[in-house]
């Protein structure tokens, strides 16, 4: 089968990149909103904590593991009534912020609760012998002595944010991969279908680059 014309194959590619980029910046702001306060209460409710409590320890670890475990196909096709109820359809880049963003949190979370186990307990321990709240404690000791790590762990989530709404195409989620599908895979345009393979490769060397350039920068200055 013939392939789209030169300005039609522009035309495509950088709509889809931009409903790509789109997505994914969506989707990663969301995910940080929901996966850092989660990862923080990961770390502070678990058994060896500052804020020790089983029953939230368990509940979260329950929703991060189940999230986590979860193939991300199965649960696009598992959220479409959630979606729906949500955005007011399924179809198109807004839809799939929504399975998107509750695919990667759980992710997102753990790499948090990882990041603040790192810290020096010997600073956390400082800090509550001078009478400082657990507020204290989590804003001027964990999250700043963290903070490498957990620009490095962003990184890695938007890369794995720029998979998902790739896959995200397979329910007509709009962007690089639903261009993929549509034109690449159903119309046997190769051409296409290679293009949003370069785009989807470029972006993720690009969010790579610049996020270990990023934590280079930070870990320096500390």
């Amino acid at each position: 089968m013939r392939g789209v014309s030169w300005e039609r194959f522009q035309e495509l590619m950088i709509n889809a990149t931009l409903e790509t980029l789109y997505m994914v910046m969506l989707a990663a702001l969301f995910t940080v909103l929901l996966g850092l306060p989660a990862g923080v209460l990961l770390f502070l409710t678990r058994k060896d904590g500052i804020l020790p409590n089983r029953g939230v320890a368990l509940l979260l670890n329950s929703v991060v593991n189940i999230g986590r475990a979860l193939p991300f196909v199965i649960l696009l096709i598992a959220l479409i009534p959630f979606t729906r109820l949500i955005v007011g359809t399924t179809l198109g880049s807004t839809a799939a912020i929504v399975p998107i963003t509750l695919g990667a949190f759980p992710f997102f979370a753990r790499i948090v609760e990882n990041a603040l186990d790192e810290v020096d307990r010997g600073r956390i321990e400082a800090v509550e012998s001078m009478g400082g709240s657990h507020w204290h404690i989590v804003s001027r000791v964990l999250l700043p002595e963290a903070l490498p790590a957990l620009v490095a762990g962003i990184t890695l989530t938007i890369v794995m944010l720029i998979g998902f709404s790739a896959m995200a195409g397979v329910v007509g989620g709009g962007g690089l991969g639903d261009l993929a599908i549509r034109y690449g895979y159903q119309r046997f345009d190769n051409n296409l279908m290679a293009g949003t393979v370069i785009v989807l490769l470029l972006l993720v060397q690009l969010i790579q680059k610049l996020g270990d350039r990023l934590v280079r920068s930070l870990a320096h200055r500390r």
